[in-house]
C-alpha cells in the first residue's frame, strides 16, 4: 500500500465503521439494545441516550425492558420513545418500561432492506469522496514532479483496488444484515 492510501486509511475505515453502527438500528424482528442507540431523551434539562438514563435488558427475543436508575425520568423516557416512533409497543409498568417488538411482515422487511441499501449507498459515497481526496493528492504530487508518471498510474491502480476491497467489505456487511432482516 502506498503512502497516499495509508495516510487516508482512517477515512476509509471510518466510513465502514459508521455503516456498521448505523445498520444496527435497523430492526430484524429480534430485540437488542442497539435499536435504541439513536433515541435521545429530554431529561434533566438536556438530551441523553436511553442507556445513560437506565439499564436496558432483553428478557425475551421480542421484548426489551428499560429500568431507569432514577424513577423520576420514567415519564421522560416514555415520551422520548413515543416521539422516536420506533414501531414498538411501549408499556409503562410504573417502575420500568417494557418495549415489545412486533413481528415483521413481508412489506416491512422489504422496506427495511430498501433503507439498508440507502445506508450502504451513503457509505459508498463517503468512500468515493475519500478516494477522490487521495487521487487529488497523487495528482498534486505528480504535478509537483514528486512522482513519476509510472508511479502515478501505479498508485491510482492501487487506490482503485483498495476501494474495490472496501466496497466488497460493505457489501458483505449489507448481505449479512439483509439475511438477518429477511429471516423469519
Amino acid at each position: 500500500m502506498n503512502q497516499f492510501i495509508s495516510n487516508q486509511e482512517g477515512d476509509f475505515q471510518k466510513a465502514i465503521d459508521f455503516f456498521t453502527k448505523d445498520i444496527t438500528s435497523l430492526r430484524t424482528g429480534r430485540a437488542h439494545p442497539g435499536l435504541l442507540d439513536n433515541v435521545s431523551i429530554a431529561a434533566y434539562g438536556s438530551y441523553s441516550s436511553v442507556s445513560a438514563l437506565g439499564n436496558i435488558s432483553v428478557p425475551e427475543p421480542r421484548c426489551m425492558v428499560i429500568a431507569p436508575w432514577d424513577k423520576s425520568v420514567l415519564k421522560d423516557i416514555e415520551k422520548g420513545l413515543i416521539a422516536a416512533d420506533l414501531g414498538m409497543g411501549i408499556v409503562n409498568e410504573g417502575d420500568k418500561i417494557r418495549l415489545t417488538i412486533p413481528a415483521l411482515n413481508e412489506e416491512n422487511r422489504r422496506d427495511l432492506v430498501k433503507r439498508l441499501n440507502e445506508k450502504m449507498e451513503e457509505a459508498r459515497i463517503v468512500l468515493r469522496q475519500a478516494r477522490e481526496e487521495v487521487k487529488n493528492k497523487i495528482e498534486a504530487a505528480f504535478a509537483a514532479k514528486e512522482l513519476s508518471e509510472d508511479d502515478k498510474f501505479r498508485f491510482v491502480k492501487e487506490l482503485d483496488d483498495y476501494l474495490a476491497k472496501k466496497n466488497e467489505e460493505l457489501k458483505t456487511l449489507r448481505d449479512k444484515k439483509e439475511t438477518d432482516i429477511m429471516t423469519i
